[in-house]
C-alpha cells in the first residue's frame, strides 16, 4: 500500500483557518456544559494505534489485545466510588457520551421490564424522546415545576393510573436548561406508597454527576439513593477533546442481558461493538491528575462564579437565578444579535450561562453587559411601540 501523500498548501491553509476559527469561537463558548480547561498533549502518542475497546471491559479473554480495557476498568472503579456503589455490585463502561449512557440505562430497563412504562419530565433532554422511539418503549411525559424539577404530584397520579405495568423512571440529575434535579427521595416514596415492587430508576447525571459528589449537601442521585443505572458525561465537567462518558448499572441486571461473542472472545454487554480506546485514557488521566479536594475546589469556584454572574445580572436589573448545587444561571431570553456573538442555549423565554471551569469573571462581565444592554434596549423599544399603538 502506498504511503499517504502530504496535504497540499491549500489544504494546510484550510486547516490553519479552521484552527483559528475554533480558537476564536472557544472564547464565546459560555452556554453549553463542556469544560475547555484541559491539556492531554501527553496522550497524543497513543493516536498512532488503531486501538479498539470492543466488548465488555471486564470480560477476560478478549482476542483483540490492541485495547485499553485495563485503564477503562480503573476509570469505572473511580466512578463507582463517586456514585457510592459497592464494587462487586456495579458494572460500567466508557461511552460515546451522555446520550449513549441514557440509551444504555433505558435499554437495560426495557429488557428487564418489556411491558414497562417510561416516565420522563417535559424538561428532559431532547435525545431521550429519540431513544424511546428507537427502543419502541411506551412512555408518558410528566409536568415540571417552575424551577425545572419533575412534578411529583403529577408523577404519583400518573403512576397510580397505570400501576398495572412496571414504572421506569427517567430522573434528571440536572436538567439541560435549568440545572434542576428531580427529587429521587420523593420518587422512592411514591413507589413505596403505591406498593409498586417492580420498578427501575435511571439517572441522567451528565453534568451534575461530577458536581454533587463534591458539595456539602448533595441532593439524592446515586446508587445508595436508589438509582439502578446512571449516565455521567466525561467531556462536560471533567473536560475532553472528544465526547465521552460512563454508563453505570447494577451488575445483577447487566448479567441478565449479557451475550457471548466468539468473533472477539468477549461478552456483548455494551451498546456499540467497536468502542473508542482513547477516551478511557483521557478520563483516566484527568482522574489521576486531580484529587477529590481538587475537584471540590473547582466545583466551589464554579458555584461562586455562578453567584457572581447572578449578582452582576441583578445589578443591571436583569432577573437571574440558579437551582441549588447547580452552575447553570437562568435569565430572560435576549434577542438574536446576542446569540450571534455568544454561544449559549435558548429555550422559549429563557437563556442560560453555565459557569464551567474555563469561564472567567472577565467573560461573565462582558456577557452580562451584552445581555443586559440588549434586554434594556428591547424593553425600551417595546415601550415606544406600545406608546405609538403599534
Amino acid at each position: 500500500m502506498n504511503s499517504p501523500r502530504a496535504t497540499s498548501d491549500s489544504d494546510n491553509a484550510r486547516l490553519d483557518d479552521l484552527y483559528r476559527r475554533l480558537g476564536e469561537a472557544s472564547r464565546t463558548f459560555v452556554g453549553y456544559p463542556c469544560n475547555q480547561r484541559f491539556d492531554y498533549s501527553h496522550l497524543h502518542r497513543f493516536l498512532k494505534f488503531a486501538a479498539n475497546n470492543v466488548g465488555d471491559p471486564f470480560a477476560p479473554g478478549c482476542r483483540l489485545r490492541l485495547n485499553t480495557h485495563d485503564f477503562e476498568r480503573e476509570v469505572i472503579a473511580d466512578f463507582v466510588e463517586l456514585t457510592r456503589a459497592k464494587k462487586d455490585q456495579c458494572w460500567g463502561y466508557v461511552t460515546n457520551g451522555g446520550t449513549e449512557g441514557n440509551m444504555y440505562g433505558l435499554y437495560l430497563a426495557r429488557e428487564l421490564h418489556p411491558e414497562g412504562m417510561v416516565y420522563f419530565s417535559e424538561d428532559t433532554h431532547y435525545s431521550v424522546a429519540k431513544i424511546l422511539r428507537l427502543l419502541h418503549a411506551r412512555s408518558i411525559m410528566i409536568k415540571c415545576l417552575p424551577n425545572g424539577e419533575m412534578d411529583c404530584d403529577d408523577l404519583r397520579e400518573t403512576i397510580r393510573i397505570h400501576r398495572d405495568v412496571p414504572p421506569i423512571i427517567f430522573a434528571n440529575i440536572g436538567t439541560t436548561m435549568k440545572g434542576a434535579i428531580d427529587d429521587l427521595a420523593e420518587i422512592k416514596r411514591i413507589l413505596a406508597d403505591l406498593r409498586i415492587p417492580e420498578h427501575y430508576i435511571h439517572c441522567d447525571a451528565a453534568l451534575s454527576g461530577m458536581i454533587l459528589p463534591f458539595v456539602d449537601d448533595p441532593q439524592p442521585f446515586d446508587f445508595t439513593d436508589g438509582a439502578d443505572s446512571i449516565s455521567i458525561s466525561g467531556h462536560k465537567f471533567i473536560g475532553a477533546p472528544i465526547p465521552c462518558g460512563v454508563a453505570l448499572a447494577r451488575k445483577r441486571n447487566v448479567d441478565r442481558i449479557a451475550r457471548s461473542v466468539e468473533y472477539v472472545g468477549a461478552l456483548d454487554t455494551t451498546i456499540s461493538g467497536s468502542r473508542n480506546a482513547f477516551t478511557p485514557l483521557v478520563l483516566w488521566s484527568a482522574l489521576r491528575s486531580m484529587s477529590k479536594p481538587d475537584f471540590r475546589s473547582v466545583v466551589a469556584e464554579c458555584q461562586e462564579l455562578a453567584d457572581y454572574a447572578i449578582a452582576r445580572f441583578n445589578a443591571r436589573g436583569v432577573e437571574a437565578w440558579r437551582n441549588r448545587n447547580s452552575i447553570t444561571v437562568v435569565f430572560p431570553r435576549p434577542s438574536e444579535p446576542v446569540f450571534k456573538k455568544w454561544q449559549f442555549a435558548p429555550q422559549r423565554d429563557i437563556g442560560h450561562l453555565i459557569t464551567m471551569p474555563h469561564i472567567t469573571r472577565e467573560i461573565v462581565d462582558e456577557f452580562v453587559a451584552d445581555v443586559a444592554d440588549d434586554l434594556g434596549s428591547s424593553d425600551a423599544s417595546a415601550n415606544r411601540n406600545d406608546a405609538q399603538g403599534t
